[in-house]
């Protein structure tokens, strides 16, 4: 995978197609292979004419693994983001985000609204202001001897996720215990550019999507149908949705 910097870190990313680009920014413990290719984003993207540029953020995938907290907060990964973007000579592209890559392109599209034309934020509600309940479990997972002394459900889920990715499990555990800072309601309120806030119907770690789309100037909400927080991200309901949003808010794929 190519690189670039980004302070004192090298990150890595892929571009895929031609077109109008989309960032693609993944969750927690997995990566821009996990989050966005093997799911079938980047194949949907690219066939409809859109540019996809593929993302692993700081501590996950190919990217450096720092191991210290105060290299993960939101703002930091968000200048990941537009520090890409320089790279790229990109003065403005639409952002797709999952979970923490949705919370990070909040804080990105609040503090760097210049450069994002739309966002989507994937698998992220009123979390995005209430913060995840479950952070602290999930670091005791990851830092724990085994997967066998586990019995917090969420905490077993990411450690098994983080094991069958072959990731770095000291600095996720460092990850998670600044990323998901949450944002002020009030610079959620400030958020000007268009956004799709999408939720999977069973997914009980985002928070609804409908109330932090009403504090979103220019938002609008999905529920994807029958989905947790990890069967939504390939959803084809989910997908569909996003290529009407851009088409809508961006652009078609391919134009200028």
């Amino acid at each position: 995978m190519p690189t670039f910097q980004s302070g004192e870190l090298t990150l890595s990313y892929e571009v895929f197609g031609k077109g109008l680009p989309v960032l693609c920014i993944h969750g927690f413990a997995s990566s821009g292979k996990v989050n966005w290719i093997e799911t079938g984003w980047v194949e949907t993207l690219t066939d409809a004419g859109y540019q996809a540029i593929v993302l692993d953020n700081r501590g996950h995938g190919q990217s450096d693994k720092p191991h210290d907290p105060d290299d993960y907060y939101p703002s930091d990964m968000a200048r990941d983001a537009v520090a890409l973007l320089n790279h790229l000579e990109i003065k403005r592209a639409a952002v797709l985000g999952y979970s923490m890559g949705a919370r990070i392109a909040a804080f990105m599209a609040f503090e760097h609204e210049a450069r994002v034309a739309c966002a989507i934020f994937g698998g992220m509600g009123m979390n995005l202001i209430n913060g995840l309940s479950d952070g602290n479990d999930i670091i005791a997972g990851l830092r724990a001897p085994s997967l066998e002394s586990l019995t917090h459900p969420t905490a077993r889920q990411f450690r098994i996720f983080a094991d069958h990715t072959g990731s770095d499990r000291e600095a996720l555990a460092a990850c998670m215990e600044t990323s998901r800072q949450p944002m002020a309601r009030a610079d959620v309120r400030r958020i000007g550019v268009p956004v799709l806030v999408a939720v999977g119907e069973a997914d009980d770690m985002a928070g609804s999507p409908e109330p932090l789309a009403a504090l979103i100037p220019r938002a609008e909400a999905l529920v994807i149908p029958k989905r947790d927080h990890m069967r939504a991200t390939g959803d084809k309901v989910f997908k569909a949705a996003a290529l009407e949003f851009l088409g809508r808010t961006f652009g078609s794929g391919g134009s200028a």
